[in-house]
């Protein structure tokens, strides 16, 4: 007020111009002729009243504005705020441009959206950032825990309590399982997208050991059988970074809510089963969906129906399938194993470190993002998988052959080879001890022919040697070609150097043995 004073006695009682007034003053030439002015339409000269103090100068000179004859008519709020999470391209100015169509008299653009912020800053935290109707899931785990008793040892565990909400309607989704492990989770997640018939565009999870395998505020390393879930489902996990407790504000206020509306009425009761445990949390998480908002209409199940589950993406044909994901080397022998069972793997990857698949049923196995072996999961301890095409050309002949395909190998080239190789193999303890040295034969074959071969079998039967060594050798040496009597040994009957048995019965040196 000492400024106003001022400048009407420099106007009125020097006769200073306004321009003149202002350079003294360090004030705008529209500001002197705006006090001048509204001094004039009070009715204020100089010299002032006595007793005009500086509370009746500014009431004299700035009156408040008459109020308003109309009201101009409030936007619903409410609708506002659910507008903008329906779709992705609704904005606050499209929201208004509305407004005003139905409106030509409301209010302007400026004012629409300072007052849509301070209505929204009246809302729950976790309601006052607009997400996209099916964008958005949180996940976490809540801090406490439900007590599952055993009913035949009395032992009690631990039941984890999984909660899943999503981000445009706070529908919340409970489930409890029996730890907080790879499959738990995992299926939690399935359990969690049928029971709202639909999957978000984004699961963002906190750095849960199941979730990340390595956590990071720009590059996080998923879980490879959460990343898989992911893929199946045909949305993308993107966990909250370390140390940002509002990327996961929603799933925090959904866990409170949880243990809260849930938890706490359940906290007396028994539970000696996790069926039971879930069935009893199924009506409370009902009434949970179905609670009205405190500061908006509707609820999280009005809301969840007119907003995600319409946006939400459709189901796959097939429920995901439980795997884990290892890294194995494939030994000297072609073969990996896992759980004790061995695998076979094509025979040229030995020694090389290979992703191995694992499920209930199968196990595939993978070399630089490629499949390259499937096969059914083994259960007995030691059992092996081998398929034909992993094997060696060698190990596949070799592996080819049983005893009655040997047998009727031979019955192909005579009777004579048949026979020996039955022999051959009957003499073992197993017949697949025979299997090299009829291999050994097959090669005979080749390089004497099917007469001699016959042959030399045929004579290796009447002498007794049943073995491939003996084979060979009558082949070398030409046994085969020669006559039977020839070749035979016959020993004289009587000979000064044979002793015959009756010397070891004639009494030596005249005495009595």
């Amino acid at each position: 007020m000492r400024r106003i004073r001022e400048v009407l006695r420099l106007k009125h009682e020097l006769r200073r111009s306004h321009r003149e007034i202002a350079r003294s003053l360090g004030i705008a030439n529209s500001t002197v002729s705006d006090y001048a002015r509204r001094a004039s339409a009070a009715g204020l000269s100089w010299p002032l009243p006595e007793g005009l103090d500086d509370a009746a100068l500014e009431a004299a000179l700035f009156p408040p504005s008459p109020p308003s004859r109309v009201r101009r008519p409030e936007p619903d709020w409410d609708r506002v705020h659910r507008e903008l999470q329906r779709h992705k391209g609704v904005t606050l100015e499209l929201l208004w441009l509305e407004y005003r169509e139905a409106h030509p008299d409301g209010y302007q653009y400026s004012w629409f959206c300072g007052r849509y912020r301070e209505w929204r800053g009246t809302l729950d935290t976790a309601m006052r950032q607009v997400y996209r109707a099916g964008e958005k899931a949180f996940v976490d785990y809540a801090g406490p825990t439900f007590e599952v008793v055993d009913p035949k040892t009395g032992e009690v565990h631990d039941a984890m309590v999984f909660v899943g909400v999503l981000g445009a309607s706070n529908h919340t989704f409970v489930d409890v399982t029996r730890s907080r492990s790879l499959p738990d989770w995992t299926m939690s997640h399935v359990r969690m997208f049928e029971h709202w018939g639909g999957v978000p565009e984004l699961v963002i999870p906190d750095n849960e050991k199941a979730a990340v395998h390595r956590a990071s505020r720009y590059e996080p390393e998923l879980n490879p059988t959460y990343r898989e879930l992911a893929r199946h489902y045909g949305t993308t996990v993107l966990p909250a970074r370390p140390g940002a407790p509002r990327d996961k504000a929603k799933a925090e206020a959904a866990v409170q809510n949880v243990e809260r509306r849930i938890m706490a009425p359940l906290r007396d009761r028994k539970f000696f089963s996790l069926g039971e445990l879930r069935e009893a949390v199924a009506p409370l998480l009902d009434e949970l969906n179905e609670r009205p908002f405190k500061k908006i209409e509707g609820s999280r199940r009005s809301w969840f129906e007119d907003l995600d589950r319409p946006a939400l993406s459709p189901l796959p044909a097939e429920r995901y399938e439980y795997a884990e994901w290892r890294k194995a080397r494939v030994n000297i022998d072609y073969h990996i194993q896992v759980a004790h069972a061995l695998y076979s793997v094509p025979h040229q990857l030995g020694r090389r470190e290979v992703d191995v698949r694992i499920t209930a049923h199968t196990i595939e196995i993978f070399h630089r993002h490629r499949r390259v072996a499937a096969h059914l999961r083994i259960h007995a301890r030691g059992a092996f998988s081998t398929e034909w095409s992993h094997m060696p050309a060698a190990h596949r002949e070799h592996a080819g052959w049983t005893p009655s395909k040997l047998i009727a190998w031979g019955g192909r080239n005579g009777p004579h080879t048949a026979a020996f190789v039955e022999q051959l193999l009957a003499r073992r303890p197993h017949p697949e001890q025979g299997y090299r040295s009829c291999l050994g034969l097959k090669d005979l074959l080749r390089n004497y022919g099917g007469e001699r071969l016959e042959a030399a079998c045929s004579r290796a039967l009447r002498i007794g040697a049943l073995t491939y060594r003996s084979v060979k050798s009558i082949l070398a040496t030409g046994l085969d070609r020669a006559g039977d009597e020839q070749h035979e040994l016959s020993l004289p009957g009587r000979h000064d150097n044979i002793r015959g048995p009756g010397y070891y019965a004639t009494p030596r040196n005249g005495k009595e043995s």
